[in-house]
């Protein structure tokens, strides 16, 4: 059998707190900068040929969120005024101030940005993929991580399915609040693996052949292409939640599987 879980372990990380309004506020962990192999490799359980082929990323010190933005920051700057489009301020499929906002598009998450970019004078922004993977991976090579596997008491999946030999569990079918678990990775971060995919910045590509190198977002011609989206959601399979794994959606089109959170530069930031 797999390895169930490893790394449990306690960490501090340094962040700062965006406040929005009296009682709501943005945790930004700092992600300190570093070199990874992006991508999985050929002998990783499900490994698709579009995760590859694997090569090291030079990725530059960045603040990101320790969460999914929730329902509650969403409606904060989704009544601040318009700069591109409108933000309907109650999306979301399932309730709740600390469950993820969801069936956001790519767009309607550029919008929230530039809002909450221009109402704090911080340039907030969408991860890159390479930003988000190394975030995610937070120093480890195994295909999550927690370990080689995963389980439903450390992330919101569809546990009706196994990898590599690991346990069946819940599926819940519905977003759990962010922090439900109680764990992070070696970041700080959480709700990295499942619950909603997270939009990235980048266009989607199939195979990482010609992809930047320095952790900026790989970007095509074409504005309408499909985007990127990483994590896995609740009704995934676990392979689909490996720190390697991506999906791409088109950008106009919302899902109640499928939200965000937010890149603040750490040059600008404080």
């Amino acid at each position: 059998m797999a390895e169930l879980v490893i790394r449990r372990e306690r960490k501090q990380a340094r962040y700062f707190t965006e406040k929005l309004g009296e009682a709501v506020g943005l945790d930004m962990i700092l992600i300190p900068a570093g070199s990874f192999w992006m991508g999985s490799p050929t002998n990783e359980p499900y490994h698709c040929d579009h995760e590859g082929p694997q090569h090291e990323t030079n990725v530059s010190t960045f603040f990101l969120g320790r969460y999914p933005v929730t329902q509650a920051q969403w409606r904060f700057v989704a009544e601040l005024p318009s700069i591109s489009q409108e933000l309907d301020p109650e999306p979301s499929e399932f309730k709740g101030e600390e469950r993820p906002v969801e069936q956001v598009s790519w767009y309607d998450t550029v919008e929230f940005c530039t809002r909450l970019a221009a109402h704090t004078s911080r340039p907030y922004r969408l991860p890159s993929e390479a930003e988000w993977e190394y975030a995610c991976r937070a120093g480890t090579t195994t295909p999550f991580c927690f370990g080689k596997t995963l389980t439903t008491d450390l992330a919101n999946y569809n546990g009706n399915y196994t990898y590599d030999d690991g346990p069946t569990g819940e599926a819940r079918q519905e977003t759990t609040p962010v922090n439900h678990f109680g764990i992070a990775n070696a970041f700080g971060l959480c709700d990295m693996l499942g619950n909603v995919y997270e939009w990235c910045a980048d266009h989607w590509h199939r195979g990482y052949k010609g992809t930047p190198t320095d952790g900026s977002a790989w970007l095509s011609e074409n504005e309408n292409s499909s985007r990127i989206a990483r994590g896995g959601s609740r009704s995934s399979p676990p392979e689909n939640c490996r720190s390697a794994s991506h999906s791409s959606f088109p950008p106009d089109e919302g899902s109640s599987i499928i939200g965000f959170r937010v890149v603040c530069s750490a040059s600008r930031a404080l």
